[in-house]
């Protein structure tokens, strides 16, 4: 039977409403917005390479935190543990492992040791490539493993410039022991990270991670903070990481220059002097070194 239209009904438009973006195509666009070049990003940059509303953006990323999609931090949003090689990019990982990748093998080949290329992902150390001869495979450490960044050279290095009020939220109260030289007090771990800085961002460990390894680490930083950590690893009972420590410098400031050929200006203020330009004499690594009075050994 045939309906006929009394006329009476509403209209249909000729051309069909353009649907709003579901939940699931905004938190793809969010994601998105973290490219490789720029894993940081204001809640206002995602809104505006997103193009919806700041509301929207904050509501979905509140979510995407609690999930462990996206870390949240005192210089913005970061992608999380769980998006990994999601949002268009690998991070920036990719472009880092890129520009250390010489520096590492060269450290390797001068020294004879493990070498570590890590990024902060939370509270943990995520490593993105390791350098070895026949010591490596005695290590722990994987790629695309982790393990607590207070634990290790490398991971304190990049803790050093981390605001202290980010690291109480990445820790709270409680420090997992891995050994017995582990530190386990929040207390005791400003102490080290205030240690570093006045070293001007050299780190050691000795055993802290594993028994009967020792380390030093140096944080590759851009003006937004660490951008990964350089370390190299070595018997504990017979290297002399104070000597080495100048190797690992040198190709921290090695990546800095290739990641960002500009200078760059940090945007706060930091407590102490930045690495300088000069390689460092024996004598001036002796004096860096004497402010801690010998509380790495």
């Amino acid at each position: 039977m045939t309906v006929i239209d009394s006329g009476n009904a509403p209209s249909v438009p000729a051309t069909k409403r353009e649907v709003p973006p579901s939940m699931v195509e905004r938190m793809t666009l969010i994601l998105d917005a973290f490219d490789g070049r720029t894993c940081r990003l204001t809640l206002e940059e995602v809104a505006c390479r997103t193009r919806l509303p700041r509301s929207t953006v904050h509501r979905i990323l509140d979510q995407l935190v609690r999930l462990d999609w996206v870390n949240h931090a005192s210089f913005g949003y970061c992608l999380g543990r769980r998006a990994m090689g999601v949002g268009g990019g690998d991070n920036g990982h990719g472009q880092i492992r890129a520009a250390a990748a010489p520096l590492l093998h060269d450290l390797h080949m001068q020294t004879g040791m493990v070498v570590h290329l890590t990024v902060l992902d939370g509270g943990d150390s995520l490593y993105l490539d390791k350098v070895g001869g026949r010591m490596a495979a005695a290590l722990p450490s994987k790629v695309g493993g982790r393990v607590p960044a207070y634990t290790t050279a490398g991971g304190k290095a990049m803790l050093a410039w981390v605001d202290p009020e980010e690291v109480d939220s990445l820790y709270g109260q409680r420090l997992d022991r891995s050994t017995d030289r582990t530190i386990t007090e929040l207390t005791t771990l400003h102490q080290e990270l205030n240690r570093i800085r006045q070293r001007r961002g050299l780190a050691f460990e000795r055993g802290e991670a594993v028994r009967g390894v020792g380390c030093v680490g140096v944080a590759v930083r851009s003006a937004d903070g660490p951008v990964a950590g350089i370390s190299l690893c070595g018997d504990a009972r017979t290297v002399q990481l104070e000597r080495v420590a100048p190797l690992v410098v040198d190709a921290a400031r090695a990546v800095t220059r290739t990641l960002h050929p500009e200078p760059v200006t940090p945007r706060r203020a930091r407590r102490t002097a930045e690495i300088p330009e000069t390689s460092w004499s024996t004598e001036a690594l002796d004096q860096l070194l004497s402010v801690q009075s010998g509380q790495w050994l």
